[in-house]
């Protein structure tokens, strides 16, 4: 931060703005604790010269890059009228958005402050939001199409965002029941190997979707609504020969299933109903030659009505910076050797990643 008693005139060819904090606002909530906020804008705008007194904030320098400045300080006010802290994920974030708008790369109108704002769950002393804006229209595809795909790296949000919007369905009676299902193949695995009953088999599969369910359920209720079939968490093979009406039903990790399984999934959808599916194709773990459902689907299904295909990139990851670059590092080997997860491409699915 610099702070200075008197603002800085700028130079010719270069632009000045000024805003005021309202005083109802302190500036730690602007500013960061330590400045943390600030150091990353002003890393972010090498361009202008952020100065800051009291609570007035002033950019001088590149016009252009002072613009941006202005917009992402109006943006952090309308996330903290509502109460929502900004953090410094939530800063860097909004200044992607607002660049890729000004360079012409945003497909939509959607400002920073509408994706960071949207509510979709709250649990347990948090509430579950958008935190992209693909992440943001994900979650409105789901509210407006009967079938959607969320099709991305891991740690996008895919599942755990399909989840909320489950729960918050249930809660509001839109349906009865949860149905959350898995195919039960990872990594090179099979479940016979594995010691214990079927049920002990199955459950470290699915053990991921447990995990969401206690952050957005008090983990008490959770056993007497599975009990009550109210929710359901199950491998991909029991849903053959049913019939699925009045329900939320994600199948995750859905590159994990063969093009039968995807055709025999989709054709349980039922009255009142809505499926989400979610998966990776980059990390498909299912046996040599045998062609991922979920790579086919987009071919067979794609532009059909009231389906819907929504695609998240490493720049939605959410987990780890590092996750994000993972993820291009390995598309850019891809890209670079003719492999497709890790295999050579027209050889098979079998490659194996890290998740």
């Amino acid at each position: 931060m610099t702070q200075t008693p008197t603002a800085h005139s700028p130079a010719q060819g270069q632009a000045r703005a000024h805003f005021t904090v309202p005083a109802k606002h302190p500036m730690v909530t602007v500013l960061g604790s330590g400045d943390a906020l600030l150091r990353v804008i002003e890393k972010a705008f090498p361009a202008a010269d952020i100065h800051v007194r009291g609570n007035e904030i002033s950019a001088v320098g590149d016009a252009g890059e002072v613009a941006l400045v202005q917009r992402l300080f109006d943006e952090m006010m309308l996330v903290l009228r509502t109460g929502q802290p900004m953090t410094e994920d939530a800063v860097e974030r909004s200044i992607a958005m607002l660049r890729a708008s000004e360079n012409g790369e945003g497909d939509g109108e959607e400002t920073p402050a509408e994706v960071l704002t949207q509510n979709i769950l709250s649990s347990r002393g948090r509430t579950i939001r958008p935190k992209t804006l693909n992440q943001k229209r994900y979650v409105d595809a789901i509210d407006k199409h009967t079938i959607v795909f969320g099709i991305g790296p891991a740690g996008t949000g895919k599942t755990y965002l399909a989840m909320a919007k489950a729960v918050q369905a249930l809660q509001s009676k839109q349906v009865n029941r949860i149905i959350l299902t898995r195919p039960a193949v990872e990594a090179g695995e099979r479940l016979g190997f594995l010691p214990g009953t079927l049920y002990e088999k199955i459950d470290p599969y699915l053990r991921p979707l447990y995990d969401a369910l206690h952050d957005m359920l008090d983990p008490d209720s959770i056993p007497r609504l599975m009990a009550a079939g109210t929710i359901e968490v199950a491998p991909l093979a029991y849903m053959r020969g049913r019939t699925l009406n009045d329900a939320f039903i994600i199948l995750d990790e859905a590159q994990n299933t063969s093009a039968e399984q995807m055709k025999m999934f989709l054709t349980r959808l039922g009255f009142e109903s809505k499926i989400v599916i979610t998966g990776d194709v980059t990390q498909v773990d299912l046996p040599t030659g045998t062609k991922s459902g979920l790579r086919e689907v987009q071919d067979i299904l794609e532009g059909l009505d009231d389906v819907h295909f929504s695609r998240l990139t490493s720049h939605d990851v959410v987990r780890h910076k590092l996750v994000g670059r993972i993820v291009d590092a390995y598309e850019k080997y891809d890209s670079e050797n003719g492999t497709e997860n890790g295999s050579r491409k027209g050889r098979g699915n079998a490659g194996h990643k890290g998740k």
